[in-house]
């Protein structure tokens, strides 16, 4: 009887203990997942440059608005937490995501091969064309390809700079799209490009600028939400399509686009 006893002491102690291992490895796992992580603090970091109208910047009040920044709220309801906006240059926001500052980045970044193989992408949110601008007196530049050997200014590491130097042109990195026209407009460079729908905004607060758009890309640029690659994201890869397939189909990613943009920049 005091074997058996032994035995029923031995198999419960086993028991117990192999439960307290499944446990330990369910809270680690839930440690290492970022949407639990986020729901646990009840918080979104969302990273952004604030200061690429109409996508995000700040109004005459001071408080961030745009297009992106609405839609960073609109996920974060859908999940269930606050969004929580921390501004950075754009070259900073990537770093800042890959050592784990920032949870995201909703910035109209766009879909590349490049990115693709360091980032994971939720479903595009946001179609846009690629302009090419140039002072309105400059008869030299009509297409893509005239940009070989003249110089450009753009973000450093962004698609726009990347297309150019593809094209044969000299880059000239700066912070902000105003320091890109401002650049083109004193002559320092010959031209810029940028999404059509940031110059014709720009145009909105400043109609004497003189600029023009020569060209326009044929295809549209997916703009997605970039996360770290890997399981510790994929659920919250999935809870963000689901949230901007019922943001599409409620018809509120439409109703932000015509806010910000004059048109409905959330289908092809």
């Amino acid at each position: 009887m005091k074997r058996i006893g032994r035995i029923v002491s031995l198999l419960l102690i086993t028991a117990l203990s192999l439960t307290t291992l499944m446990a330990c490895g369910k809270k680690e796992a839930a440690a290492t997942d970022l949407l639990s992580q986020i729901k646990e603090r009840g918080k979104i970091v969302i990273a952004m440059e604030g200061q690429w109208a109409p996508w995000t910047y700040h109004d005459e009040s001071g408080a961030l608005v745009g297009y992106d920044t609405e839609v960073g709220k609109a996920i974060a309801e859908k999940l269930g937490v606050e969004a929580e906006f921390i501004e950075g240059e754009w070259d900073g926001l990537f770093t800042g995501m890959d050592t784990g500052r920032y949870d995201i980045i909703i910035n109209g970044v766009e879909i590349t091969d490049a990115r693709r193989e360091k980032y994971d992408f939720t479903t595009p949110y946001a179609y846009i064309k690629t302009a090419l601008v140039v002072a309105k007196d400059n008869d030299e530049i009509k297409t893509f390809e005239d940009l070989k050997g003249k110089k450009t200014s753009n973000s450093l590491g962004s698609t726009y700079a990347d297309m150019a130097a593809e094209y044969g042109a000299e880059v000239q990195n700066v912070d902000t799209l105003s320091e890109t026209i401002d650049m083109v407009l004193s002559g320092r460079v010959d031209a810029t490009l940028n999404s059509e729908d940031s110059f014709y905004d720009y145009l909105k607060e400043h109609p004497d600028a003189a600029f023009k758009i020569v060209a326009l890309t044929e295809d549209a640029s997916e703009v997605s939400i970039p996360m770290r690659k890997g399981d510790e994201t994929a659920s919250l890869r999935e809870a963000i399509d689901k949230a901007l397939s019922e943001l599409a189909s409620e018809g509120k990613l439409t109703e932000l686009s015509e806010k910000y943009f004059g048109g409905d920049i959330s289908k092809k």
